[in-house]
């Protein structure tokens, strides 16, 4: 059974839900709006929306250190309620994710968060290899726009695939505990340190001073 965006509206003032998930619901129920209600909250998804504009001003800021030292992440998710913050559903679920940012190395947190002129850099490239590959202009840019969300699969936090559980992406992990613990839970920020990173460069660059300096005194 097919279904049309008036579907996808009616299921979204329904339950809440985002706009994708509720497209994802009708197609996994062969449009049957009822069906898909039962999907998403099935899913968590539409308990969970129903929170999202909640404020969530409590929480922890987690660390992990990996491999002896060589990896470190510090890590803040918020929930509604000191309560929470302290349990140990709350306290896995963030330690869950900084572990993902030690494994997965995101670069972002979500894809809003990707500058506009990397977003548009990274898609002159695809273009280029689109063009490289004898791809017909009339579909290299919806080809392009099929690999920028790949780019973001793989360099944003929430929307790559969870390392402990491949069939869930990290947001849905997110919206899944929320369903579950009761409270809106946000991933607000994270920062990933990786021991020696950026000092070959730092090297080279003071190797490159000191070499422009010797040539002036020879001078």
């Amino acid at each position: 059974m097919s279904f049309t965006a008036q579907d996808v509206k009616m299921l979204r003032e329904k339950t809440g839900a985002g706009m994708m998930d509720c497209k994802k619901a009708l197609e996994e129920t062969n449009g049957d709006v009822e069906k898909a209600v039962d999907y998403l909250r099935e899913k968590g998804i539409a308990k969970a929306a129903k929170k999202a504009t909640r404020i969530a001003a409590e929480g922890i800021v987690d660390s992990y250190i990996h491999m002896g030292g060589k990896v470190g992440v510090l890590l803040e998710v918020n929930c509604e309620t000191d309560f929470v913050a302290r349990g140990d559903q709350f306290k896995e679920l963030v330690h869950d994710i900084a572990l993902q940012i030690a494994a997965a190395n995101p670069l972002y947190l979500a894809k809003e968060d990707v500058p506009a002129d990397v977003v548009e850099h990274e898609k002159e490239i695809l273009r280029a290899q689109a063009l490289a590959e004898g791809k017909p202009e009339k579909i290299i840019d919806k080809m392009v726009e099929g690999r920028i969300k790949t780019y973001y699969d793989e360099n944003c936090l929430l929307c790559q695939k969870f390392v402990k559980d491949p069939s869930k992406t990290v947001e849905e992990m997110v919206v899944s505990a929320t369903a579950t613990i009761g409270e809106k839970i946000s991933v607000r920020r994270f920062v990933r340190y990786e021991m020696g990173e950026g000092l070959q460069k730092k090297t080279e660059n003071l190797a490159d001073a000191v070499a422009e300096q010797v040539n002036k005194m020879k001078n």
